[in-house]
């Protein structure tokens, strides 16, 4: 496991309490900061995450932290677990304390304001000498928490430090597996939630088990094309990362993503889906940076402009289904 004894996770949601979790299994020492003081001295006090994951108590070797600059000074290593949207910001606050060690990222989606990938903030930010990854795939938080395998892909340019992050990242029941295609994995892990979205509207309308598989294997479809145009590998979308992970946002409940498709499909408002669900949904922000990024590049992405034209142009879900099947029939590839 190299020489790496502390690790900071910083972001205190379900996915980076998740993180910290398995990580302090494996022995290591982590410090896991939350941007809501009040929310870290809760953790302190009851030794667990009450507000995401309340049934997983905190190894000895966890701790919760405010104080973000003193965290990653210490750390050998950081790993970022916060909403895409508070990605650049809180990229902004750490780049001046980060030590020689490096940045692991675990945040799926876009720079809102730009509509960047986010490894393009991290080379504005930290430069090109700082060894990073991406971390992404089939992952939901509350079953890596518990010890259920998980599996991950760890994209970076650099493939020593891939390797050096994958043996203090895996063991125990995650499994991690290196990548240098950093646009690929980065593409599937942000656009499957839109995708997810649409499956979830499919589901709430009750259209069956038939149209979600359709709407699964021509929303790979759409992530194939976008990545053909953006140089990412087909076999990275193919992979955990992409096709894994996509799988696994449509079809399962603990999907934030699919569970906000099935209340638009149930009849709920957006507003009154996002409250329920209480926690970031990153396919709603990633929707229009999808129609924006195919619109750019001359991709057809019927699903994902669908998808955002139901969230931001109030379009009934009965009417963007409608729309989707009376397109003009053509070959499949």
């Amino acid at each position: 496991m190299s020489d790496v004894r502390n690790v900071a996770v910083v972001g205190a949601g379900s996915w980076g309490t998740a993180l910290a979790l398995h990580l302090a299994r494996k022995g290591l020492g982590v410090g896991l900061w939350g941007r809501d003081a009040d929310h870290v001295r809760a953790m302190q006090a009851e030794g667990r995450n009450a507000r995401y994951l309340p049934d997983v108590p905190f190894p000895a070797t966890l701790e919760a932290t405010s104080d973000l600059e003193g965290l990653v000074s210490r750390a050998d290593h950081v790993l970022l677990a916060v909403p895409s949207g508070g990605f650049r910001a809180v990229l902004h606050r750490i780049a001046p304390h980060l030590g020689s060690g490096g940045l692991i990222w675990a945040t799926k989606g876009l720079d809102l304001d730009s509509t960047r990938w986010l490894h393009e903030l991290v080379l504005e930010d930290l430069g090109p000498d700082r060894p990073w990854g991406v971390a992404s795939g089939p992952s939901f938080a509350g079953e890596l928490a518990r010890g259920l395998p998980t599996a991950l892909t760890l994209a970076s340019p650099d493939t020593d430090f891939a390797e050096e992050a994958m043996a203090w990242l895996a063991g125990g029941t995650l499994r991690v597996y290196t990548s240098d295609d950093v646009v690929g994995v980065q593409l599937g892990g942000a656009f499957k939630n839109v995708l997810a979205i649409a499956a979830g509207v499919s589901d709430g309308l009750g259209f069956g088990a038939n149209a979600r598989a359709a709407l699964i294997t021509r929303g790979l479809a759409e992530l194939m094309r976008l990545g053909a145009a953006t140089g990412a590998r087909t076999e990275t979308l193919m992979g955990l990362s992409g096709l894994g992970d996509l799988v696994l946002t449509c079809t399962d409940n603990q999907s934030r993503n699919r569970r906000l498709g099935l209340a638009l499909g149930q009849g709920q408002s957006l507003e009154e889906a996002v409250a329920a669900i209480g926690q970031a949904v990153e396919g709603v922000s990633t929707a229009r940076i999808a129609v924006a990024k195919a619109s750019a590049l001359g991709v057809d992405m019927p699903i994902c402009s669908q998808v955002a034209r139901v969230l931001f142009e109030q379009l009934p879900p009965t009417v963007a289904v409608e729309e989707l099947l009376s397109r003009d029939p053509k070959p499949e590839f």
